[in-house]
């Protein structure tokens, strides 16, 4: 295959496509690069239809390869990379978003999207790379797909909008923006923000929408020159082979015929009441769905075609709940257009829980809880682009029986990774810097009941709980999903607080997350062709309004963090060393640190600065352990008394004297006592402890002490012992100067070897 390369200016960098030279058996590939980073997209329709499923199977995967920003995995035993990281299944998802609502309704044959990073120059982040090769291989290969769509991250720093800004960028930036779609339609959306005004995020979206066009002018051009014949898609919805026109025209004929009873039935019996419930609204379905089989039976249409019809019942379903309220402004549960569900929070409800928080919403309920720890406790990132440790994660569960089913129980799947870092990215703009709260933050959100957004449940759990347990969070945050039920003809209506009927074809989900203030996290998908700009603008509005009746509510139950932290929590102690004096406190081997830690039952966290951490549930531990560090790390200064020094070596001239460990200073014999001292084991002798001040401080670093002087300021007499004989003084016989520190074989000051 011919290898044809395909380049346009995009940001003031150059965007380039090539095909060809990679993967030529896969359907479609391509490599895309940006700077010095390249992924390869490769997309690929199976053989054969996958019997017995009535969704689209779409896979998507985003593989971060370690070789491709020059790393080698951390751990010392495994080295192939394992399981996909959180950001990766992330950027799996939102690609998945983005391209889903381009295929024709009915596939069955399964579709594959692998998107691989080949190299990454650490600078340009691979996500938008994999989003642009994922809707080039999909464009040129022979799967049937309306696309190609774009990708493009917008940032603003220093007040200025900015096209797929760097990591560094991206530091300064308030607003991190991902947009797909076309210049005129928006398919997806991930957007994080610092509390970013509704006009900001409109603008920021509507800015990339602009930007659009150069990508997808590179990739029609690509098309253009490799692009192969799309499938018809008929060919790929089970159909016996060479019957595929005639299986589709009879499949249309029986749901038209399903449709027209549904449509006057369905109406009847779905908005003859108010039905508040899923449960309520799940009964009247089943019924219809038996009623709708014994209507088309008594038509004559046989189990196959009656079969055709229960697949599409839940599209018909959504046709119906939509007219309703595009019509007649009319929901299932009796709500209006603008109404959320009613609330229920509560706080505190687990007694040895760091914080807890029960949020309700409607039948959706998520219990929230907080776990405080030391900064040791930081997660230690190791991806591909990503380093460093990261002290606040949210992690979200959702068992089977939240949605009244059965099922494994296991590890996180995709849902749980993805719902549980959007609630963790809404939470993140509103926490304490490290420095005014040192502690590493877990929050884990339990979905105990599931009707309707359930990650945006999370957010509000999540607030309730960081502000029982205390986290002086700046501000609460509070979100929800709001819905679309959309017409052919162009009309639409935006609903506020999504649930089950109400999220199907010609849909959208809509979260929203925020403070009073503004925006902290936008996610969108769409079962749509995408939406307009007047749809987006339209809905942020609404989503506002929505948001500030749920912070009402929790605000109502707990108005600010607690002025006071469960006693069960871990405090924190933080202050600073002398760098040079971090080996004292770690000791050989970690021997000194080891030995403070057995003893106090702390944690210890020191930084290459000299910032020392502490972490301990024990007043007492924690005191002993501060000023264990402080007794090694302390420095001498002149003036100071000692009252409880040791003697730890004795010379013909003086003492010496443990004034802190691996301190010490020199007691001369002529500073013991007030009178002339024949020996220095006439008045003191190792072991003992002693009151000594310190007199000097010499340029070498030695310290000199005094007994006599200490015993004097503390209001102590020494006598001299009766019958006492002071002998006359020797004659001086050194050579190395007078009998002191150097001349001895002696020094005062830190004793390292200690």
């Amino acid at each position: 295959m011919e290898t044809r390369s395909f380049e346009t200016l995009w940001g003031g960098r150059a965007l380039t496509i090539e095909t060809g030279r990679l993967a030529a058996q896969a359907g479609g590939s391509c490599t895309v690069r940006y700077g010095d980073s390249v992924v390869l997209a490769t997309a690929t329709l199976s053989e054969r239809a996958r019997d017995g499923v009535s969704f689209f199977p779409l896979s998507v995967e985003y593989e971060e390869k370690l070789y491709a920003s020059g790393k080698i995995k951390g751990s010392r035993f495994i080295k192939r990379e394992g399981r996909p990281t959180d950001e990766a299944v992330m950027t799996g998802r939102m690609v998945d978003r983005a391209i889903r609502p381009l295929f024709p309704d009915g596939v069955k044959h399964e579709v594959q999207v692998v998107i691989e990073c080949l190299s990454a120059d650490l600078e340009n982040d691979t996500d938008i790379l994999g989003m642009i090769g994922a809707s080039c291989a999909l464009a040129i290969s022979n799967v049937p797909w309306e696309g190609p769509i774009a990708g493009i991250r917008v940032g603003r720093v220093g007040g200025e909008w900015v096209i797929n800004p760097t990591f560094e960028a991206r530091l300064k930036s308030d607003i991190d923006a991902i947009i797909a779609g076309m210049p005129d339609r928006v398919l997806m959306l991930e957007c994080n923000a610092q509390e970013a005004t509704d006009s900001d995020m409109d603008a920021a979206i509507q800015f990339g929408q602009k930007h659009f066009r150069e990508p997808i002018a590179l990739i029609q051009e690509v098309v253009a020159a490799v692009g192969k014949t799309k499938i018809d898609a008929k060919k790929l919805m089970g159909f016996a082979a060479g019957q595929e026109e005639e299986g589709y025209q009879k499949k249309t004929e029986i749901i038209a015929q399903a449709k027209k009873f549904l449509d006057g039935h369905l109406s009847t019996v779905l908005f003859n009441a108010p039905k508040a419930s899923k449960a309520e609204r799940h009964e009247t379905l089943v019924t219809a769905e038996k009623e709708m089989d014994a209507h088309l039976e008594a038509a004559g249409v046989d189990e196959a075609g009656r079969s055709m019809a229960h697949d599409a019942f839940e599209k018909l379903v959504d046709e119906v709940v939509a007219t309703a309220i595009i019509e007649r402004e009319q929901r299932v549960d009796g709500r209006s257009l603008t109404d959320v569900r009613e609330l229920k929070c509560e706080v505190g409800l687990l007694p040895r829980t760091h914080g807890s928080g029960l949020f309700s919403r409607g039948e959706t309920q998520v219990l929230s809880t907080v776990t405080l720890g030391g900064p040791g406790d930081a997660q230690v990132m190791d991806g591909m682009d990503a380093s460093g440790k990261k002290r606040f994660f949210h992690h979200y569960n959702f068992p089977p029986f939240s949605v009244g089913e059965t099922g494994r129980m296991g590890g996180a799947g995709r849902r749980e990774i993805g719902h549980g870092g959007l609630a963790e990215r809404a939470i993140e703009p509103v926490l304490p810097d490290k420095e005014v709260f040192p502690y590493t933050i877990r929050v884990v959100s339990e979905v105990l009941s599931s009707n309707g957004s359930s990650s945006q449940a999370s957010a509000c759990g999540s607030t309730l709980a960081l502000m029982d347990a205390g986290v002086p969070i700046k501000r609460p945050v509070a979100g929800m999903a709001m819905g679309l039920a959309s017409s052919t003809d162009g009309r639409f209506k935006i609903l506020t607080d999504l649930q089950d009927l109400e999220d199907g074809k010609g849909g959208m989900d809509f979260k929203v997350a925020g403070t009073r203030t503004g925006i902290t996290t936008i996610q969108l998908d769409t079962k749509t062709k995408g939406l307009s700009p007047e749809i987006v603008t339209a809905t942020l509005n609404q989503a506002h309004d929505g948001r500030l009746r749920i912070l009402d509510a929790m605000e109502a139950c707990i108005a600010a963090p607690r002025s006071e932290m469960s006693p069960f929590a871990p405090r924190i102690e933080t202050f600073r060393i002398n760098p040079e004096r971090i080996r004292d406190v770690i000791g050989p081997g970690g021997k000194v640190i080891n030995e403070i830690i057995d003893a106090t039952g702390v944690t210890i966290d020191i930084e290459n600065d000299g910032v020392v951490t502490i972490c301990s549930v024990s007043g007492p531990a924690m005191r002993r352990a501060v000023d264990w560090i402080h007794d090694l790390t302390r420095e001498v200064t002149a003036g100071e008394l000692f009252e409880n020094g040791k003697v730890v070596r004795i010379m013909d001239f003086g003492a010496f004297v443990e004034l802190i460990p691996n301190q010490d200073g020199m007691v001369h014999i002529s500073e013991l006592a007030p009178w002339r001292v024949n020996k220095v084991t006439d008045v003191v002798k190792i072991g003992d402890t002693i009151p000594v001040k310190v007199i000097e401080i010499d340029s070498m670093g030695r310290i000199n002490l005094s007994m006599k002087q200490a015993m004097k300021e503390l209001g102590r007499e020494q006598k001299m012992p009766e019958g006492y004989e002071q002998q006359p003084p020797k004659p001086p016989q050194f050579r190395n100067g007078p009998p002191g520190h150097g001349g001895h074989g002696g020094s005062g000051g830190p004793r390292r070897d200690r």
